[in-house]
């Protein structure tokens, strides 16, 4: 599923509070953003708030 970020302009419109940078150099978004996002990607985030379990998403898959 391809991310949805279409509520920011660019990165620039993102607020700190919405993600952070891993040790990697990732983009990791937190719960913040999740949650103005409004719903769950079932990509079993790190800090998705919708409690999608990655468990879920393996069962899934088959």
């Amino acid at each position: 599923m391809k991310e949805d970020f279409s509520m920011f302009s660019s990165r620039k419109d993102m607020d700190e509070k919405d993600y952070y940078l891993s040790n990697e150099g990732y983009i990791v978004f937190t719960e913040v953003y999740h949650l103005k996002r409004g719903f769950c990607c079932k990509s079993a985030c790190k800090h998705c708030p919708y409690e999608f379990k990655k468990k879920e998403k393996l069962r899934r898959k088959g």
